[in-house]
């Protein structure tokens, strides 16, 4: 079984940098934050350890996949 890798959201920032979405440290912070209902637009979590915002690796591509995966969809239907 794959061990998960946690990244905080410089690292996650990183990750997404690396596929070629440049996003400001702001707009990770923002994609993070809750919403009034507590939910947040990317699956980070507070470690319980050292309290900071964390997400699993994969979570972050799946979750970056699957919102491509509805934007051409999107455009296919207009």
């Amino acid at each position: 079984m794959k061990q998960p890798c946690y990244l905080d959201l410089e690292g996650a920032r990183q990750v997404l940098a690396d596929m070629g979405v440049k996003l400001s440290l702001r707009q990770m912070q923002r994609a993070a934050e809750q919403d009034a209902q507590g939910r947040r637009k990317l699956p980070f979590f507070v470690d319980p350890i050292q309290h900071k915002l964390k997400i699993e690796k994969d979570d972050l591509l799946s979750a970056y996949f699957k919102r491509q995966a509805e934007a051409r969809n999107n455009l296919r239907t207009e």
